[in-house]
């Protein structure tokens, strides 16, 4: 099998946060304020403070005093003091672009360029998701009615009808097929030039993650699937995802694209994926990067981690 050197570190699970729930609604948060940190996010764009590496941490009143607060939640606590999100509007965040003491930036590029500790990346992620939550949910899509926040930004109370509303996560299978010594990858439109990767779709209401994979590999690809083995999954806050990885095993290869999920499918041999993986294929073919699952799907496969 190829030797592809050390795992690379899948990117988003790293949070050491600890997310103390009981302390969500006990009152006693605001009495460590002295020692909290903050993560400041504007829309999509993430602000880091300059230094010799790019900080991504901000003193709690430091991060209000930078510009006003629109939502907040906590994310949990780092050696018992509280770690929080806050958002800001993404015109905020851009005027504090184009001072010299701060980095502002999409949270991929920060993941893909590695310029915070694994850390500092999954607490990020998981305030980009929860902050996206609050931003469409100010209204109470029972009545329409403006909501309020409660359990410490864990969840919106209406005034009116009484709905209590909770963050929730979007369930994504992405897949590698299987035919023996060749897997099935596919493009998208918006991909990079010359990036393949894994198919994937989000699970629909009343399906198991089997039956999503085979469904959205035959829809997509027009290959049907036995088999379906769970390898990993990932938080996707792209807006609040959990991606599902799983491989699957073949049972016909004539493909049929479906050009308006994809832009091309085909079957990859095993050397020629470890190429795209290694960034060595001649033709300058590429898979996802590291911090994505899709790559660490096909690396397993790759490395003969998977049975075919």
């Amino acid at each position: 099998m190829p030797d592809l050197g050390p795992s690379p570190l899948l990117g988003y699970i790293a949070n050491p946060l600890d997310r103390a729930g009981d302390r969500r609604s006990d009152g006693s948060l605001a009495a460590r304020d002295a020692d909290a940190g903050a993560y400041l996010i504007g829309g999509e764009l993430v602000v880091l403070r300059r230094a010799s590496e790019p900080e991504a941490l901000f003193g709690l009143a430091q991060a209000r005093a930078l510009a006003p607060v629109r939502d907040s939640v906590f994310l949990g606590l780092a050696d018992g003091a509280p770690r929080y999100g806050l958002a800001i509007d993404q015109a905020a965040a851009e005027t504090l672009k184009s001072q010299s003491d701060y980095l502002v930036i999409d949270l991929r590029s920060i993941a893909i360029q590695g310029l915070v500790a694994p850390e500092h990346v999954a607490a990020l992620a998981e305030a980009k998701a929860m902050l996206t939550w609050h931003t469409r949910h100010h209204f109470c899509p029972n009545c329409g009615t403006p909501t309020l926040v409660s359990e410490a930004g864990w969840r919106r109370d209406c005034p009116s009808c009484k709905a209590q509303h909770f963050p929730r996560t979007d369930p994504v299978v992405i897949m590698l097929a299987i035919d023996g010594d060749r897997c099935l990858l596919g493009r998208q439109r918006r991909f990079g030039a010359g990036m393949w990767s894994c198919l994937a779709g989000f699970v629909e209401p009343g399906e198991t993650i089997e039956q999503a994979v085979r469904r959205e590999t035959l829809e997509e690809a027009g290959i049907p699937c036995g088999t379906v083995k769970y390898f990993a999954s990932q938080p996707w806050p792209f807006p609040m995802s959990l991606m599902i990885g799983c491989h699957a095993v073949a049972l016909a290869t004539e493909i049929k694209v479906d050009h308006g999920e994809l832009e091309d499918a085909r079957w990859f041999p095993r050397d020629e994926a470890a190429a795209m993986l290694s960034r060595r294929h001649s033709a300058g073919l590429t898979t996802p990067p590291p911090f994505a699952i899709a790559h660490h799907i096909i690396r397993a496969w790759v490395e003969g981690d998977v049975a075919a």
